[in-house]
């Protein structure tokens, strides 16, 4: 079985091999006749030929988004949970698989971690760098650069205290961790959709704070640089403003203990299901 996920580097992205090989280290090869279709906005009209080599489609906590349409979800495709009810509601499969974001496995391996910081801030990874990172360190916030190993983004947010993130995989294991998050949109890309499939499945309401775009300052030095370093400059200082008042005004989003520890058992049940079905056979070619 191989794991399909997009190679970006990405927190999100990069949380399938570390998390799967962890749980499921059986499982997984380079057998692209089985594609393991995991954490990550994958199921799209893309899918069936990125996965073409594939007898199998195994479909675990994925999300629907991005392109236009859907994938016709024929005998190919054994879909064991999905990230949200909107996902379900796009395939037109029964609203019982749609159970979570499967990151929230990641829970399985937090250990208790000192906050270092009141309140942190995660970009997205298209927009992460100096920038952000300089706004931060004026605000004494913490900086967790979604292109930073999964261990070290693991270690931060734990640190945190409140995750202010536009990176929804930030959010999905601040809410694992119980650590209290805010939405940020500053890019128009940013897919709402996810983002409220995922709210949905853990009940809570998804209302994003927008916030300026801040791009990182350009390194190489030409004729307009001090033009361009003096505007970056007024641009974090606007920046670091508005991420205060943001921090210091609006009530972070958190789902219920229960509901988080419920939605657990869930997946562990279906990494189980999985397990199970692998050793009956269920993949195995006839």
């Amino acid at each position: 079985m191989k794991i399909h996920y997009y190679k970006e580097k990405n927190f999100g992205d990069a949380l399938n091999p570390w998390l799967w090989k962890q749980l499921l280290p059986e499982l997984f090869n380079e057998d692209d006749k089985i594609a393991f279709i995991g954490i990550g906005t994958l199921i799209n009209e893309n899918l069936p030929y990125l996965t073409r080599k594939a007898r199998w489609r195994v479909i675990f906590s994925t999300g629907v988004g991005y392109a236009k349409g859907v994938p016709q979800i024929d005998e190919s495709y054994k879909i064991y949970c999905l990230r949200g009810p909107l996902s379900a509601q796009k395939l037109g499969v029964s609203k019982d698989l749609a159970v979570t974001d499967g990151a929230l496995l990641v829970k399985s391996f937090q250990t208790n971690s000192q906050k270092n910081y009141k309140f942190s801030y995660m970009p997205h990874y298209e927009l992460a760098g100096k920038a952000w990172e300089l706004v931060c360190k004026e605000l004494n916030f913490g900086y967790i650069d979604p292109r930073w190993s999964v261990e070290k983004v693991l270690s931060c947010i734990n640190q945190t205290e409140i995750l202010l993130t536009e990176a929804m995989h930030g959010a999905i294991i601040a809410d694992a961790f119980r650590v209290p998050w805010i939405p940020i949109v500053t890019n128009p890309t940013i897919l709402p959709f996810k983002w409220q499939d995922w709210c949905q499945s853990i009940e809570v309401e998804y209302n994003p704070i927008n916030l300026e775009r801040l791009h990182h300052p350009r390194q190489k030095t030409d004729i307009l640089s001090g033009v361009r370093l003096a505007r970056d400059w007024v641009r974090q200082k606007k920046a670091a403003r508005k991420l205060y008042d943001i921090a210091s005004t609006i009530h972070p989003s958190l789902s219920s203990d229960k509901k988080s520890e419920q939605l657990l058992i869930e997946l562990q049940e279906k990494v189980q299901q999985l397990k199970d079905d692998w050793k009956a056979g269920m993949f195995t070619e006839n």
